[in-house]
């Protein structure tokens, strides 16, 4: 384009220039600004996958009876830096940890006996929003760590003789 043209484009009648301009936007812009609304709409919306959890446990004989299984979703930054690293300290202070989260965190309990299958445990409504979310299991060792299952859509908790196993269940 000459400059005269875009000199031009300036001087004419608004009737004129939007007869022209308009078309042009539609051809240029529109595509554009669907394509941004689209990953506006479609990226972000969802932040942990996770849609189910099942439980297994099977029989040990040197083990306690029924086991604790706690599933944290965790909603904030600051909450999820603050939780703790090892199982034990999960459990020593689990009382003081959801109360100071109060809304920033959902926990999910299972109690499960040995030898039985849990039914899909229910999970919280609004799990998509959660930024992480920990499995910590009272039949672990004391020093083991959370499993974070945020990526895992349908997640598959074993409770054996030797801890937990977590995977997927696809």
């Amino acid at each position: 384009m000459s400059a005269v043209y875009l000199f031009s484009i300036f001087l004419m009648p608004a009737r004129q220039f939007f007869r022209i301009a308009i078309p042009m936007l539609r051809k240029r812009l529109l595509p554009v600004c669907a394509a941004l609304c689209s990953l506006l709409l479609f990226s972000g919306s969802v932040l942990a996958e996770v849609n189910s959890v099942f439980i297994s446990s099977r029989l040990d004989p040197n083990a306690i009876i029924i086991t604790e299984v706690d599933i944290i979703f965790i909603y904030d930054e600051e909450i999820a830096n603050a939780l703790p690293d090892t199982k034990s300290a999960w459990y020593s202070n689990k009382r003081g940890f959801t109360r100071d989260a109060g809304d920033k965190m959902d926990i999910v309990n299972v109690f499960i006996p040995q030898g039985f299958d849990s039914e899909m445990a229910s999970l919280p409504v609004r799990r998509a929003e959660a930024l992480q979310v920990l499995v910590y299991a009272y039949h672990d060792d004391s020093k083991a760590t959370p499993r974070d299952i945020t990526d895992t859509a349908n997640v598959l908790i074993e409770i054996d003789p030797f801890g937990i196993r977590v995977s997927s269940r696809d």
